[in-house]
Formats: structure tokens, C-alpha cells, sequence
């Protein structure tokens, strides 16, 4: 059990990316806190997880950020991991197409949540002297045209990933991200090209395939884990090699 009797606060919990995060924490031991917008999405998952409480937070409301964390820390007694999955509202379309509003909506909501998610964490973790937060989303070395504003905030993430490190790290918290090329079982059945993307996010990997939702539970589980102890201000590169640093 790689997180025996740890506390793991899930911000996202209700979509699919937070919910592989929330059930591998689970299934390594540790007690999860599910918040998320909407309640049946984060009660359903919790009914399959043990001893799962859930709450509805807007990440972009600071009081109500800071009021949950604080309420997770007064009810099991402290915080280990902090794990922000938020979905960013990214219109991805060329940047001559889209709006000024629709190009920075991805990186005010990128910014925000992983700050108020963030801040209101490390109050609680650094009195303890460790904690670890996950961010979801680094942006890696390349681009490619069409994506409007979520390049952008994906880079401004791992900016912020780095200067949590250097803030938090004295304190013994760990921050990182996790990197993917894209996950074909997080796209809604609403998305019409659905196949051709997975497809071509396989294709365009080394290992020709994609990342599922299983990686990012288990890497993320991983992540928080003691095992990772020595790692911070880095990414877990889980694209199957669709993503190459440089």
C-alpha cells in the first residue's frame, strides 16, 4: 500500500482524469476527499471507493478553496497530496480564429485553480514538514498549430510548478506535474473525431500508444508515494513518448 494512512484531497474528482487519480490513492491505502462542481458525477465515485467524502467546490472561488482544504485538514488531521485535475476551458482552434476572451480562458483558469488549489494546500502541509502536490497538464518542448490558449497555460503551469518547488521545497513538500500526449478514453463520446484523435495521438508516439487512465493512476499514486520522495520540480513524462524532451 504505497499510500497507507495518508490524505489525498482530489480537486476535478468528478471527471475522468481526478477519478483515476482519486481510485488508484484509494487502492493504495489512502483516505481521499473528492471535490469537484458536481455532485452526482463526485457521489458516484465515491460509492465505489472506501470511506470517500466529497464536496462541491468551484477551484476558481478562493473562500471556498480555502474553506474546504481547511475543513479537510480539521476532519482527518492533515493533508498529504493535493491533486488538481480542473479542466481549463481551452477552445482549440489557430489563434487568428478565436477570441481574446476565448484565448485567455484557459490560461486564467489554468492559473488560478493550480494557485488557490496550491496555496491553500501548502498552509496545511509545511507546519507538517512534507506534503506532495500533483499538477495535471505540463505542456513539454513542442507545439503544433491550432491549439489557441492551452499551450500557453499548459507552459504557465510548469512555471508554476517550479517556483512552488523552490518556495515549499525547505518545508519538505514536493511539487510535479504529470505529462501526457493526450488521453483517447478521457474524450467525451460527444467529440465526433474521437477514433481519428486517438489514433493519431498513438501514432504519434513511440511506443505507438496512448497513455490510458489507468497510467495516470497508477504514475500519479506513484508520484505521491514515498518511493518518489527524492523527485520534485520535474514531470512525469507518461505520453508513451509522444512527448520528447529535449
Amino acid at each position: 500500500m504505497l499510500l497507507e494512512n495518508k490524505v489525498a484531497v482530489v480537486h476535478g474528482a468528478g471527471g475522468s482524469i481526478g477519478g483515476a487519480a482519486a481510485r488508484a490513492f484509494a487502492r493504495e491505502g489512502a483516505r481521499v476527499f473528492l471535490a469537484g462542481r458536481t455532485r452526482d458525477k463526485l457521489d458516484e465515485l465515491a460509492a465505489g471507493l472506501p470511506a470517500a467524502e466529497t464536496a462541491v467546490v468551484d477551484a476558481l472561488d478562493e473562500a471556498a478553496v480555502d474553506a474546504f482544504t481547511g475543513s479537510v485538514a480539521e476532519r482527518a488531521g492533515r493533508i498529504d497530496v493535493c491533486f488538481n485535475a480542473i479542466g481549463i476551458q481551452d477552445v482549440q482552434r489557430p489563434l487568428g480564429e478565436i477570441s481574446a476572451a476565448e484565448f485567455l480562458r484557459p490560461i486564467e483558469v489554468a492559473t488560478r485553480t493550480q494557485f488557490l488549489t496550491t496555496r491553500a494546500a501548502v498552509r496545511h502541509m509545511a507546519p507538517r514538514g512534507g506534503g506532495v502536490i500533483l499538477m495535471f497538464g505540463g505542456g513539454g518542448p513542442q507545439t503544433q498549430p491550432g491549439l489557441g490558449g492551452l499551450k500557453v497555460a499548459l507552459d504557465a503551469m510548469e512555471s508554476m510548478r517550479r517556483q512552488w518547488a523552490a518556495e515549499y521545497g525547505p518545508y519538505g513538500i514536493r511539487v510535479l506535474t504529470l505529462v501526457t500526449g493526450g488521453i483517447p478514453e478521457s474524450l467525451p463520446d460527444s467529440v465526433g473525431a474521437k477514433d481519428r484523435i486517438a489514433a493519431a495521438i498513438a501514432g504519434g508516439s513511440l511506443l505507438k500508444r496512448a497513455a490510458t487512465l489507468a497510467d495516470v493512476g497508477n504514475v500519479a499514486a506513484f508520484a505521491a508515494s514515498d518511493l518518489a520522495a527524492s523527485m520534485t520540480s520535474a514531470t512525469l513524462n507518461i505520453s508513451c513518448g509522444a512527448i520528447v524532451d529535449h
